[in-house]
């Protein structure tokens, strides 16, 4: 089976304050991929009127949604299927991760094995508090499963070049980043993950190494030019990747400040 896997850190589910065109230029850009799966991260106030805002994007995007509650930060993350994918079991973390964790496990017509679907936003405030958290999701990674781990990982890549423009950040920004030289950017996170068995599928199919953040809209903010936003598989579910895109228009040039990320999978029987 085919699936469209799409990873979108929203910033705030695309809304600021009353104003939602942010979130109806989500929904558009969302309706045009029609992703199988779509992990969202920063689905803020989405718990709020008994899940309202839930409700109302699942009619939206004609996909069905299960929330991940971050009860510290209120940066909720959520997982949306779409049919013919059949939830088996879902679970939240909320006690591990500074924000959350998702965990989505579907059946797939066809298959005799279940995928599972991980939804991360690992911690803006420093590579020692990621890399712990990293540490809860290296055992996703066996060998022979079929799962796949998206998300804001807000990490460099140890295959990527310096992220542009990090020696000039300002320093209480640059800080969340820094290697233990605290010269450089960290890339202990992805390293630790790939050596778990993860498999980086924008480092296999994107030669061009394309950045995630930040948009054209939110330059001069907490971000250096960099990936920062990665779709990981298992070795088994990795060698059906076909595709891998970061969704950059002037729509998502503005309704985020980070850029979309979808690929494309040929997923095992």
């Amino acid at each position: 089976m085919t699936l469209t896997i799409l990873t979108w850190n929203t910033l705030f589910g695309g809304r600021d304050g009353a104003d939602d065109r942010r979130a109806q230029t989500q929904i558009k850009v969302i309706s045009r991929i029609k992703p199988d799966v779509f992990l969202m991260q920063e689905a803020k106030g989405f718990d709020a009127a008994g899940g309202a805002l839930l409700h109302a994007l699942e009619a939206q995007i004609g996909m069905r949604g299960f929330l991940a509650i971050a009860p510290r930060t209120g940066q909720n993350l959520a997982i949306f299927i779409r049919e013919p994918l059949r939830p088996l079991a879902f679970e939240a973390d909320g006690a591990n991760f500074h924000h959350a964790l998702a965990t989505l496990k579907v059946a797939l017509p066809g298959s005799h094995r279940p995928l599972t679907l991980i939804g991360a936003h690992l911690c803006p405030y420093g590579p020692s508090v990621r890399c712990r958290e990293a540490a809860y999701l290296a055992v996703q990674a066996a060998p022979g499963s079929s799962a796949l781990l998206a998300g804001d990982f807000n990490s460099a890549s140890p295959h990527d070049p310096e992220p542009e423009g990090f020696d000039v950040l300002p320093s209480h920004h640059r800080a969340r980043y820094v290697a233990d030289d605290l010269k450089g950017a960290d890339r202990g996170v992805l390293a630790h993950l790939e050596a778990a068995g993860w498999v980086d599928i924008g480092h296999a199919l994107d030669k061009a190494i394309t950045p995630t953040v930040p948009t054209a809209a939110f330059t001069g903010t907490e971000f250096a030019k960099m990936r920062c936003d990665y779709l990981l598989a298992t070795a088994a579910l990795a060698v059906g990747a076909k595709r891998y895109e970061v969704i950059r228009n002037p729509e998502t040039d503005a309704a985020s400040d980070h850029y979309p990320v979808v690929a494309t999978l040929e997923v095992p029987a």
